[in-house]
Parts: structure tokens; C-alpha cells; sequence
């Protein structure tokens, strides 16, 4: 059977290609040979589940491993605490049942005379003593537990059993796992209904998780060269893995959809080579879908007013704050996979959360101005294969003056770039896309990358704060142009001041043609 690329479920070596992570699950290994309790605790869709399905087939020559899951347990599972006592053991069961039959139908005898967690304990115990190797417990979608009191009481159980261990006083799982989207460390624990919560988590032995669970270049590159041996393809596997890196930041689902989209939709599974321009349309194509990442994306967004508000700060206007988890907003951002670390300062985590944001805050003002499709209408800008984007920011400086002169400058200097995103998306729609550079310096640019027909365009958008900034900004945007290798740009300059007027010229600065709006 031929392998595929997967975004649904386990991932499998003998059905799917699969990015290398060997050297992930050493480091792994390494944590559990030393007895260490820990969470693996990422976003959604970031590999979790594939991690510990090839942990667990790593672990059993010198581990007897056993496993459950809390995904699709009804509230039944947590009515009194031998219904959960008993549920608990009989995942156990079955985890092990197809390769050790003898262990499966052990753990259900015991399990006979367990009535509460504190049998469970003592059976933990007695099993622990019975085996002859050391016992590893994978506990996953720990998430769907985490807010129930018996669960708490079950993790404060192992934390007792863990310390007691130390102590040389009891026996119990050499390490423990557990696999969740939240960091459950800092949850309290309640013995009884009427009593205080505790100040002690009761995961509070666990140690800290810090590995990077993102792919890297070199990782994502054994993936294509994988790709290439099974379907005979020579690519430049290199060139591709970095432009993929580029707009996923390595985030797990984002690779692995984008090459399903390269594989399947593009290339229609004819198993041809790829390039750079396949990536660039099957980002194209994963902005247009509907997936689960994206709409855990909005819900958080959507649920969270000062999330959502923080966000729209960092994308659009190239807010800076340092990247601090102690405040909760930011600490909820990177939990949910939206922000990470940069040079100390909070990022969106990857280029395609933030082009999906932007495409989502558009939306939105498309939905909110209705002139704007008398003057963006496609055809007026087209020519032949190219983009005439003289004519599209000289439209576009008509539509603020007849629409927008009238309207407040702090209502402008809030949505005016993202007013011109707008008023630039059917424009391109279906033939090119566009990408946003955030450059943060005192006039707060922000770079718009167009690609249309495999042609490259650059447009600064940025806010007039006087004839200096404006030199400085003309000569960044050079300097840019320099980097893309082009020989022409554009910007388009919001001007506040009451004299202004609304005026084009072009200009030559270092052999480089820039055409200029104000608005």
C-alpha cells in the first residue's frame, strides 16, 4: 500500500510519511529512564498522540507500558470512585491486552477487589510488586478530566505513591505521563466537597516538559526526502523544507496538511516534483478551508475580548510586549498555540495564523463597508497576467477620499491598513495572495508582500510621522526591495495632519522606482 500524508489521527511509519523525531523521543526516553513524572502539554493538532504512539512502541523492550485515555469517557466514568477506580483499570486492561494477555487478565482480577481509590492504591501497589519490570503509565487527553475533582483525587493518589516511593515505602508506575492541551501542574486539589482547596497541585512533582515539539528544517526535510525515495522523485528538498518552515513556524498540523494539499489537490497524487510555487498555492488553499485548527483558532479568539484585543494589536499594528507567562492573556495564547517567544517579545507563532487572522479581520470589514466593491472591481486592474498595482493604490486613494475624508483620523488610524488589506483581497483573490511583514520601528510599517502569477510585489503601508520617518521608511523599503530582489515598490502613506493632500509621486532612490499615495 502506498503511503499518504495524514492530519487525522495517529500517524503511522508503514502508512505515512512521517517527519524524523528521533532524536524528540530519545530525549523523551531519557526523562522516563530517569523515573520522572511529567505533562506533555501543547496545542491542539501538534503531534501529541503520534509522539506517544511511537514513545510507547520505543518503550516496550525494557518497560511493561500501559495506557489510557480520557477522550470520549462519559460523566458515568465519574459518578463515585469505584466507577472510575474500575474504568481506569480496565483501559489499563486493554491497552496491553493484544500483546500480553496474561498482564491484561491480572489487572482485571485485581481489579475485583477495588471499591475506592484507596483500594485502587493498594492494587496499584500489589501489581507493581507482582510484575518483574518497571511500569509506564500513559494517561492522554488529560484536558477532557481536568475540571472533575475525581480525576484530581486520582493524580493526587500517584503524587502520594510517587513520594512515598522516594521514601522507599511503597512501590508504584516508575514514571507517569501525562498528555494534554493545559498545563495542569497549577491545578488545586480538594479532598471533600466541603473542604479548602489545597495550595499543593497535586501534579505538583511533576518536572518541566520543555522540549520543542515543533518540526525544524532538518525534520521536515527527512519527510519530503522520504516522500521522494517512495515515489522515485528527485526535489530540492532543502530549498522546499525551509520555505515550508517559513510559513508554518514547523507547527505539526500546518506541515503535514500543507504537503497532504501539495500531494493530493495540487499535483492530484500524479507523484510529480515539486517547487516553491506549489507551497505558495497550497498555502493558498489552507487559508480558504475549514479545519478544526482554524476554528479552535477563532473560538479561542472569539472567547477571549482581551486575547482577541492583544492579538489584533500584534498583527496589525506591530504592538510590542514582552513575552512574559505570568500574565494569564499571554500565557492563554501560547497554551492554544497562537503566540510564541521571539528576542523576549510575544509573536504570532507562525505566518499562517497570521495571515488567516488578517483574513478574518477583513472579513469583517467587507462585511462593514458596503462602497468598497464599486471601486475594487478586478478587471479595472488586470493586465494580460499582471497586476497593475499603480492603478489599484491610485483606486484606492479615491475610495478614502470619496468614502473616509470625512471620518474620524483616530477611527482611520486604527482600521486604515486593514481598510487597504481589504480593499486589495478580491483583487487578488484566486490568482495571488498576499503576506504581511510586520516591521516595528517608531512609524509602525507594515509590509505587504504580494505574489500574483508568480510575480512579486512589495507595498509599504505606514503612518506619516514626519519627514525624517519618511526618509527612513523610503530607505527601509529599499533595503527590502534589495532583499526580494526587486527594482520597484510601493507605499502608501496615511497622512493625519488637516493640511494634507492627497497626492501620488514616484520617485528613484538608489535605483530602486517607488511609487507613492498619501491618503
Amino acid at each position: 500500500m502506498k503511503k499518504a500524508f495524514n492530519t487525522t489521527g495517529t500517524c503511522i511509519p508503514s502508512m505515512h510519511y512521517m517527519v524524523d523525531i528521533k532524536d524528540k523521543l530519545d530525549n523523551i526516553e531519557n526523562m522516563i529512564d530517569k523515573g520522572n513524572y511529567f505533562l506533555i502539554n501543547r496545542p491542539r493538532q501538534y503531534g501529541k498522540t503520534t509522539t506517544i504512539y511511537l514513545l510507547k512502541n520505543k518503550l516496550k523492550s525494557k518497560y511493561l507500558v500501559l495506557s489510557c485515555s480520557f477522550e470520549g469517557l462519559g460523566s458515568e466514568t465519574f459518578k463515585d470512585e469505584k466507577t472510575f477506580s474500575n474504568r481506569i483499570i480496565k483501559l489499563m486492561a486493554k491497552s496491553i491486552k493484544l500483546t500480553n494477555k496474561d498482564i491484561a487478565s491480572r489487572l482485571m482480577e485485581l481489579s475485583k477487589e477495588v471499591n475506592d481509590l484507596a483500594d485502587l492504591s493498594d492494587m496499584i501497589t500489589d501489581f507493581i510488586e507482582e510484575v518483574d519490570q518497571e511500569v509506564v503509565l500513559f494517561i492522554d487527553e488529560v484536558d477532557k478530566a481536568s475540571n472533575n475533582q475525581m480525576f484530581l483525587n486520582f493524580l493526587g493518589v500517584l503524587r502520594s505513591k510517587f513520594l512515598l516511593r522516594q521514601q522507599e515505602e511503597d512501590y508504584t508506575f516508575h514514571s507517569v505521563i501525562l498528555a494534554g492541551v493545559y498545563d495542569i501542574k497549577n491545578l488545586k486539589l480538594k479532598l471533600r466537597p466541603n473542604e479548602e482547596i489545597k495550595l499543593n497541585s497535586p501534579w505538583n512533582i511533576a518536572v518541566d516538559f520543555n522540549l520543542d515539539m515543533s518540526f525544524n528544517k532538518k525534520e521536515i526535510e527527512s519527510m519530503l526526502i522520504e516522500y521522494c525515495r517512495e515515489n522515485k522523485l528527485s526535489m530540492d528538498t532543502d530549498t522546499l523544507s525551509k520555505e515550508l518552515y517559513y510559513y508554518t513556524n514547523g507547527y505539526p498540523f500546518l506541515v503535514s496538511r500543507l504537503c497532504q494539499i501539495i500531494d493530493e489537490n495540487i499535483l492530484d497524487n500524479t507523484k510529480s516534483a515539486w517547487d516553491e510555487y506549489a507551497i505558495q498555492r497550497a498555502v493558498k488553499y489552507i487559508l480558504r478551508e475549514k479545519n478544526t485548527l482554524f476554528d479552535d483558532l477563532i473560538k479561542n479568539l472569539e472567547n477571549n475580548s482581551e486575547l482577541y484585543n492583544l492579538v489584533r494589536k500584534i498583527v496589525l499594528d506591530g504592538y510590542r510586549i514582552s513575552f512574559n507567562r505570568a500574565n494569564s492573556i499571554i500565557d492563554l495564547g501560547f497554551v492554544c498555540g497562537i503566540f510564541t517567544e521571539e528576542d523576549y517579545v510575544v509573536k504570532l507563532d507562525n505566518r499562517i495564523y497570521e495571515q488567516f487572522i488578517y483574513d478574518y479581520l477583513i472579513s469583517k470589514i467587507e462585511v462593514k463597508s458596503e462602497q468598497m466593491s464599486m471601486y475594487n472591481y478586478k478587471n479595472n486592474f488586470i493586465e494580460g497576467k499582471k497586476l497593475n498595482l499603480n492603478k489599484v493604490i491610485e483606486k484606492f486613494q479615491q475610495f478614502m477620499k470619496e468614502q473616509y475624508s470625512f471620518i474620524d483620523s483616530k477611527f482611520i488610524e486604527r482600521e486604515g491598513r486593514l481598510l487597504f488589506l481589504a480593499f486589495l483581497k478580491p483583487i487578488i483573490n484566486g490568482v495571488g495572495f498576499d503576506f504581511k511583514e510586520v516591521q516595528v520601528s517608531q512609524e509602525k510599517r507594515l509590509d505587504v508582500v504580494i505574489t500574483y502569477n508568480k510575480e512579486k510585489y512589495i507595498i509599504e503601508l505606514k503612518i506619516w510621522r514626519g519627514e525624517k520617518y519618511h526618509e527612513e521608511g523610503i530607505k527601509q523599503l529599499v533595503d527590502y526591495l534589495d532583499i526580494h530582489g526587486l527594482d520597484k515598490g510601493y507605499m502608501v502613506v496615511y497622512n493625519f495632519n488637516k493640511s494634507k493632500e492627497y497626492k501620488k509621486e514616484n520617485i528613484i532612490v538608489d535605483g530602486k522606482e517607488i511609487f507613492i499615495v498619501y491618503v
